[in-house]
């Protein structure tokens, strides 16, 4: 008999507890239960213990917003011509100062928000999804614009682009809704599989194209002026004995860079792929389910498991690793400058030499998740935002 591994006992396990719950619950709910076993609340493994560092940065809670209460969705804050804007499952939805943290306005618009906030025009359009399909636009001064009934759950961040607001649903649908009025102009559909994480993945859109990754390792590319399918390209391939071990779903944002776009998938593959013809120039064995970002010859990766990778752009090859963070369920990679930053399950952000990996630097915001975290005011700077609702602002000098 094959002797199977500590990690493949788990998923062999899940898959039949799986089996049982798919015969008394939806397939919604089925996925949820996936994700949940997965990548829910309490870690299936301990986190690794945290030891003493020796920092080069000093960090500064520059200021502290609560937005409210996260539930089991996932947020990622916007910022946009000085102003930081939030959301929480309440349904509103906060304007704060970047320079003080002050709260600007917070309006409620009726129903649970499900997902990140987008911006656009310079911060003349906030858009927020809900969990019964809405889209809403506001104003500069929170004012409803108009809303467009969508057909599921909104669990990504909207994106405008060229008079357009391009959103993706929970099932698998991206569409193309006028930024002025709210009106469908076009719609991309994708069957969904029986069995798929549930993840807040939403789209890209760069020089004219939307860029979003699915179930079973791919990528597509779609034009943005009418939905149209440019190509599609294989990250991954499901490979394994049980459903749970061949799910290799793309749970996390592409990264876009000059003539290639990068893509990685949950117990899958990172692959660097042409964006004129949808070819992968290279891929290698790495799982990922929360993503990655890349800058200046490096592409920076959170790996599954809780290590930190830095591979070259050119061939997937590693720079280095840091691998003192396993288990502690990293937010996607941040590049600030000389640094790296990455969030963790018990409210801290790391830093990391660009150069090296090793650790310059760490700061706890609070005791819950890091959900996300993005680029404050300059290099120095980065806004967080935590399960617990807390909104973050940190300086690290």
């Amino acid at each position: 008999m094959t002797n199977l591994s500590f990690q493949q006992l788990c998923r062999v396990a899940i898959a039949f507890s799986l089996l049982l719950l798919s015969a008394c619950g939806s397939l919604s709910d089925l996925k949820n239960t996936v994700s949940d076993r997965l990548f829910g609340a309490e870690p299936a493994n301990p986190p690794t213990e945290l030891t003493e560092i020796k920092a080069s940065y000093t960090p500064k809670i520059d200021w502290e917003v609560k937005l409210g209460e996260t539930a089991r969705y996932d947020y990622t804050p916007a910022l946009e011509a000085g102003y930081v804007y939030g959301s929480n499952v309440e349904g509103d939805v906060v304007k704060v100062d970047v320079t003080n943290g002050k709260e600007v306005w917070r309006i409620n618009i009726g129903e649970p928000i499900s997902g990140g906030v987008g911006v656009g025009v310079g911060g003349a359009l906030i858009l927020v999804g809900t969990n019964k399909g809405t889209l809403n636009a506001l104003d500069v001064s929170g004012k409803l614009l108009w809303k467009s009934r969508l057909s599921s759950e909104i669990l990504s961040v909207p994106r405008y682009f060229d008079g357009k607001v391009i959103v993706r649903t929970g099932d698998n649908h991206i569409y193309g809704i006028d930024a002025a009025d709210g009106n469908r102009k076009w719609v991309y559909e994708r069957s969904t599989p029986s069995l798929s994480l549930r993840s807040s993945a939403g789209v890209v859109v760069d020089g004219g194209a939307v860029y979003s990754g699915f179930a079973g390792g791919k990528l597509v590319a779609i034009r943005a002026d009418n939905g149209k399918l440019l190509w599609e390209a294989s990250v991954a391939q499901p490979k394994g004995v049980t459903e749970i071990e061949r799910i290799a779903d793309i749970t996390s944002l592409p990264f876009v860079d000059g003539p290639v776009v990068y893509a990685i998938a949950y117990q899958g593959r990172i692959a660097a792929v042409d964006r004129r013809s949808g070819q992968v120039v290279w891929n290698r064995d790495i799982s990922s389910y929360n993503g990655l970002t890349a800058e200046d010859g490096k592409i920076f990766v959170s790996h599954t498991l809780g290590s930190v990778y830095a591979l070259d752009y050119n061939n997937g090859r590693s720079f280095w690793r840091q691998g003192d963070l396993i288990n502690r369920r990293l937010t996607t990679p941040l590049s600030m400058g000389t640094m790296i930053a990455v969030g963790d399950l018990e409210g801290y952000v790391h830093l990391l030499s660009r150069d090296d990996g090793k650790f310059v630097g760490r700061v706890k915001l609070d005791d819950n998740a890091v959900m996300s975290i993005i680029a404050g005011n300059d290099k120095s700077q980065l806004i967080a935002e935590t399960r617990g609702g807390g909104l973050y602002a940190v300086t690290f000098k």
